[in-house]
This record gives structure tokens, C-alpha cells and sequence, in this order.
């Protein structure tokens, strides 16, 4: 009796501690990029990396490192780091379809991070930009169509997976309950990606792909009511309106930070009498102070920007599938924990005596294993925005001074100028700012 309580108590005592263990890691580096010191953002991460992302997290780190340099106009490096998370992540989903269900028998936190569904898709939306400001509007343009392509594959992306979990869970209980949040994805387009291909194909001098893109962004508003919840930009039906001679000059601002995850934990009652923890990750957004943005030039021009894309909302509801997937996995693994401490349980009742009494200690072992093992992954990247605003005016060309200002209600946020800006007829003028706060 004594050996086994040497063996059990080390292993519950370390699971309560990793299990209460809290903080955030990341605090230093979020307020950094939310003053928009995203140069020491950078460094902050490279010289904690080994402590923010274990080797199962590279994808994390190709990510958040990759949205601070292009924060921080580092653009080609931004584009090496994301595109290395999006062949990771492409490397990751592959791996995951052929892995046995049963395969994460702690949680899923010990397998590497595959990255959320929002994540793969706005790191095209962002190397475009990349692309854009290191003078490439092909590889811009390349990008775009990469991430249009990953929006038409989202809504059948799971249905094999999630159809043979399902199958799984039935087969082991048909008292496992629904998940109630299941659903499947009704988001299909981005009125982002469809903006920045009218801008870019417009830039191009291919006007006539340019105003598709253009009436694709009305139609990504009109499909997806819950999504865009608000008016699409009145600017649209300016952008291709150009008389001879003029430029157009066009401003994407970001704010906020995308959501994060937090834990949820139910309990399944189950024979014994015993029950399953489940836990699950929920998303928790990130609320951006950020209310107006403003572009005012010196020379007495103004325009307000106005909202093209909540990325809050679309993170939201492409998490829908793989939230279903992480219930299912939670419930067969809850299961297969709570039948090994129940069928201990009972043994030991029949046995009884000593031997009794230890299948009894296990069964219990078994149950206090189960409750503390049983952890969300709650890992997701932290630096994609949570907002785009989009606008543009139509000028003389020639060279121009702005600032761009982030409002809260009547409170400056952040202030962005530009001095001696060169605003050309024929071509793209794009400017880009964010305040991430």
C-alpha cells in the first residue's frame, strides 16, 4: 500500500501543478505591440522563444513572429516567417487526417499545434501586403487567389474527420450527448481578400477583373448577414469610378487583437456512479478601443475609413467545425479515462480484501488522473487584428502629407503621418496602418 501511494501521489501532485499553472507568458510582448513598438516586440520574442513555444509550437511562433515584422515593415522576413507557418500548418491538417482518434491519450496539448482555420486563411490576406509593399502586385495577386481557394475548401475541410469521430463516439456510448454548439461553417468568402483583389487587379490596369472583385465584396456581404453585420463601405463604388487624370489614394487600417482561447469544463454523468470531464477551448475576444479612424491631409482633404472585415467574427465562426471536433475528441477520451476508473472500481468491489482495496486506490487514481489530464488547448496566435477598415478619395495628382488618427469616442488612440507621400495617376497608391489596441 505504501509503494503504490509512492507511485500515485508524484503523479497526481505534478498534473494539480502543471494543471494551476497561470500567467501570461506573452504579457511583455502584447503591450509592445499594442504601443505599436513592434521592432522590440520582435526582439522580446526571439530572445524568449524557447520559453513561449515549445517544439510542438512552431507554427505559434511562425505566426506571431511573422504578424510583428509586418507590423514593423519588415516585410520580406514577414513573408518568409508566414509562409513557413503555412506550409506547417498544411504539413500539420495532412498528418492529422491519417492519425487514430485515440492517439492524444492526455490531451490534445501534447500534439503539435495545427493552427486555427482564420489563422491559414488571413496569412495570405497579409502576404499579399507583403507583397504589395515590396513592389510585387503578381505575388500579391498569387496570395489572394491562394486564400480564396483555402475559403472554398473550408466548409468541406472536416467531413471526413468529423463523420468517422462521430461513428467512434457512437460505437463506444449511444448516451454520449450532442455537441451543442456543432455547426458547420457558413463563411465561404472574405469581403478582405475580395477589396484587396479589386485594389491590386485595379492597380494592374485590369479593370474588368478588378469590378468582379469589386461586386464580390457586395455579394460576401449579402451571404453572410451574421458575419458583416453592418453596411458595406460606401467607398466601393467610388474605387473604379476614376475620372482621366486623377489618382486614387486608398488607406487600410487595422486595430485590436483577434481572440484568444479560454477553458470551459463540463461533467457527463456515467454507471459507476462516476462522470467525464470534458474541457473544452472557447474563444474570448480581445475588445479593440478603436471606434473611428480618421485620414486628414494637410492640404484639407479628410475621408473616414470605414469597417470592411471583423476578423473577431470570422475567427468565431470558422472555430465552429474544429470546436466540434475537440468535443468529440474530449468526450471519447473522458470516456475511455471514466470507463478504466469505473471497471476498477467494480472489480475491487467484487474482489474485496486487500486486493479489493487496491483496485479501489486505483480506481480512484484512475478518476483523480482523468480529471486533471483533462485540459483544453488553448493555444492560437496572438497578433492577427481583430478589425479592417478600408476607404480612399479620389486627388490630383502629386505629392501630399497625412495623418491617419485612431479614435476612441472623442479620445485620440494613435496617430499615424506620412510626409511628402508621391500619389500617381495609372497606378496603386496604398497605404497601410494599425493600431493594435
Amino acid at each position: 500500500m505504501r509503494k503504490l501511494s509512492c507511485v500515485l501521489l508524484p503523479i497526481v501532485v505534478c498534473l494539480l501543478f502543471f494543471s494551476c499553472a497561470s500567467g501570461n507568458p506573452y504579457a511583455k510582448v502584447d503591450n509592445l505591440a499594442h504601443k505599436g513598438e513592434y521592432q522590440d516586440g520582435i526582439a522580446a520574442v526571439e530572445k524568449n522563444k524557447k520559453k513561449l513555444y515549445r517544439n510542438k509550437d512552431a507554427i505559434l511562433y511562425y505566426l506571431d513572429a511573422g504578424m510583428l515584422n509586418h507590423y514593423a515593415s519588415e516585410y520580406r522576413r514577414s513573408t518568409e516567417l508566414l509562409q513557413e507557418g503555412e506550409r506547417a500548418i498544411e504539413a500539420a491538417f495532412t498528418k492529422s487526417i491519417t492519425m487514430e482518434i485515440g492517439t492524444y491519450l492526455l490531451n490534445d496539448t501534447t500534439r503539435e499545434y495545427a493552427g486555427e482555420d482564420y489563422e491559414d486563411i488571413y496569412i495570405n490576406a497579409f502576404n499579399a501586403l507583403n507583397y504589395y509593399h515590396e513592389h510585387d502586385l503578381e505575388g500579391a495577386m498569387v496570395e489572394i487567389r491562394r486564400m480564396n481557394d483555402k475559403l472554398r475548401f473550408l466548409s468541406t475541410k472536416y467531413g471526413v474527420i468529423v463523420d468517422n469521430m462521430q461513428k467512434k463516439a457512437l460505437e463506444e456510448s449511444a448516451e454520449i450527448p450532442p455537441d451543442p454548439a456543432a455547426g458547420e461553417t457558413t463563411f465561404t468568402d472574405s469581403a478582405l481578400a475580395r477589396y484587396l483583389g479589386m485594389l491590386f487587379y485595379r492597380g494592374n490596369g485590369n479593370y474588368d477583373d478588378a469590378r468582379i472583385e469589386r461586386d464580390q465584396v457586395k455579394i460576401a456581404f449579402a451571404n453572410a448577414p451574421s458575419i458583416y453585420t453592418y453596411p458595406a463601405p460606401a467607398s466601393l463604388e467610388e474605387e473604379l469610378d476614376i475620372p482621366q487624370g486623377k489618382a486614387r489614394f486608398n488607406v487600410i487600417g487595422f486595430s485590436g487583437f483577434a481572440p484568444v482561447k479560454e477553458e470551459e469544463n463540463l461533467r457527463i454523468p456515467i454507471p459507476g456512479p462516476r462522470y467525464i470531464k470534458i474541457s473544452l477551448p472557447v474563444l474570448v475576444y480581445r475588445p479593440s478601443v478603436v471606434t473611428r479612424v480618421a485620414v486628414q491631409f494637410d492640404s484639407g482633404e479628410s475621408f473616414d475609413l470605414e469597417l470592411l472585415e471583423d476578423i473577431e467574427a470570422i475567427a468565431r465562426e470558422t472555430f465552429k467545425e474544429k470546436a466540434h471536433l475537440s468535443y468529440l475528441k474530449s468526450v471519447l477520451r473522458g470516456t475511455l479515462k471514466g470507463v478504466t476508473s469505473s471497471v476498477l472500481g467494480g472489480v475491487g468491489d467484487e474482489v474485496g480484501g486487500d486486493a479489493g482495496l487496491i483496485l479501489g486506490i486505483l480506481s480512484i487514481g484512475a478518476q483523480v488522473f482523468a480529471e486533471v489530464s483533462e485540459k483544453a488547448d488553448l493555444r492560437i496566435s496572438r497578433y492577427f487584428p481583430a478589425r479592417a477598415y478600408v476607404g480612399g478619395i479620389t486627388l490630383t495628382p502629386g505629392t501630399y502629407s497625412y495623418t491617419v488618427t485612431y479614435y476612441s469616442g472623442n479620445r485620440v488612440v494613435n496617430t499615424y503621418r506620412q510626409e511628402q507621400v508621391r500619389i500617381r495617376a495609372g497606378g496603386l497608391n496604398l497605404a497601410e496602418t494599425a493600431c493594435l489596441r
